[in-house]
């Protein structure tokens, strides 16, 4: 009698789960059957991370004119992040003050400039659906060099796109004599190899090259400069959000 009620308990027991496992079964095919949707250029708005390079205790290079090159990268920035705002398209800023980006409340001794980087990267990553546009100043020990040079990430197939746009740009509306190509960035430059989104790095001149930094340091030219590189950034935005 025993053994039958087991038996019973058994097979009782046996069906129940055959029958969990067939509807699981049966569910899950026909969740994964259901078409998804199919994400496409226009379903977010696109915000551009504009990233103003050094600041603080990080200089970066020292012009001919004795002007930081930090100053330059942020004033250019700010400028580029007013212009795209009046057009309605969403900016972040890694910074907008005279600042080097680490937290003061860890361990930074010998790690200002590597945890400054890391914050600049982790402030693009946490931004959905963004362009990385980072903001620099170029220099040499050779004095006569001069022009605008924008590098691209290796790691999205856009920023490739981007960058050529504004190199063409500037060389055909402000720097004629410019025959600088965009550049495929090594690891040496850290934001463009550690981000997945499309991200370029425009080195805006040679602070090394005494008429280029006086050039720099003008208002005039950097609001030249800054309306060449936000029109590029906005004919961008509009074609990868047009609709097929």
């Amino acid at each position: 009698m025993k053994t039958n009620t087991k038996n019973v308990l058994f097979f009782i027991l046996f069906t129940f789960v055959t029958l969990l496992g067939i509807t699981t079964f049966l569910f899950l095919k026909n969740e994964f059957a259901k078409p998804k949707p199919q994400k496409t250029n226009t379903d977010e708005l696109v915000t551009i991370v504009i990233d103003a390079g050094h600041g603080g205790e990080d200089g970066g290079a020292v012009g001919k004119n004795n002007v930081y090159e930090k100053d330059l990268n942020l004033s250019i920035a700010l400028k580029i992040g007013k212009l795209l705002t009046e057009k309605g398209i969403d900016v972040v800023h890694t910074r907008t003050e005279d600042v080097l980006l680490y937290d003061k409340n860890e361990d930074y001794k010998n790690k200002k400039k590597a945890l400054d980087l890391a914050a600049r990267v982790k402030k693009a990553q946490e931004t959905e659906n963004c362009i990385f546009v980072s903001i620099h100043m170029n220099s040499f020990p050779q004095s006569q060099y001069s022009g605008l040079q924008v590098y691209f990430s290796k790691n999205n197939p856009q920023s490739a796109i981007l960058a050529n746009e504004i190199q063409s740009a500037v060389k055909e509306q402000l720097q004629p004599q410019n025959k600088r190509k965009a550049v495929e960035a090594t690891s040496s430059i850290y934001v463009l190899d550690r981000l997945e989104c499309p991200a370029v790095l425009i080195e805006c001149g040679f602070v090394s090259n005494f008429e280029e930094c006086r050039l720099l340091s003008t208002e005039v030219y950097q609001k030249q400069l800054s309306e060449i590189i936000s029109q590029e950034i906005e004919k961008y935005v509009e074609k990868i959000q047009k609709p097929y």
